[in-house]
């Protein structure tokens, strides 16, 4: 791994753990081994750097959850396996996805709530790539335009809350129980067309 991997990988974990802005530089640097020369020649700011963490996860994010996705068929199954792959992660069973600690990217956004900053677009993006692959997969179930938006909608919020639900309180099995309110609405909905 070259020195700029390795600053973001060093950078998203401290940032993931205890936040941010609790992380200096210099723990960035202490942590990764690497000169703070070497750390101004990728990023020229902190920001920089915190933005490459934000993408870097990303990346690894939506790969991972794609492959759980394209492990089953298309439509209804995968989006029941959106629930069963988040269910594993908060159970901390990803090994590609560290320690379960919430959203890094509701957490990056609420430590930068400024909708212009680069890093909260970064977050905004990458929540709106996880929505695209999710409405792929409801486009799957054949139902009528205005049902594929409620349906697409609905496995975001509920995706979202489990998250939250997991992360603030604590329910390590919310995305369990998230999954079987979207079996039931999706028994509902094909069953009505």
């Amino acid at each position: 791994m070259d020195k700029k991997e390795l600053l973001v990988r060093t950078a998203f974990k401290l940032f993931y753990i205890h936040g941010i802005h609790a992380v200096g530089v210099n723990l960035v640097l202490a942590e990764s081994g690497i000169a703070k020369r070497t750390l101004y020649h990728h990023f020229p700011s902190k920001e920089h750097l915190i933005e490459a963490a934000v993408r870097h996860r990303d990346r690894s994010y939506h790969a991972w959850l794609v492959s759980r996705l394209d492990a089953v068929p298309a439509g209804k199954p995968a989006l029941l396996e959106l629930f069963n792959a988040l269910n594993d992660w908060f159970h901390s069973r990803v090994p590609d996805l560290d320690h379960f600690n919430g959203c890094f990217f509701i957490n990056a956004s609420a430590e930068f709530g400024d909708r212009d900053n680069a890093i909260h677009q970064a977050c905004a993006e990458h929540k709106a790539g996880i929505s695209a692959l999710i409405r792929k997969h409801v486009d799957e179930l054949s139902l009528p335009d205005g049902i594929i938006v409620e349906i697409t909608n609905l496995v975001v919020l509920l995706k979202e809350g489990s998250i939250s639900l997991a992360h603030v309180q604590g329910n390590l099995d919310a995305a369990l129980e998230a999954k079987a309110i979207l079996e039931s609405v999706l028994q509902g909905r094909i069953a009505d067309k």
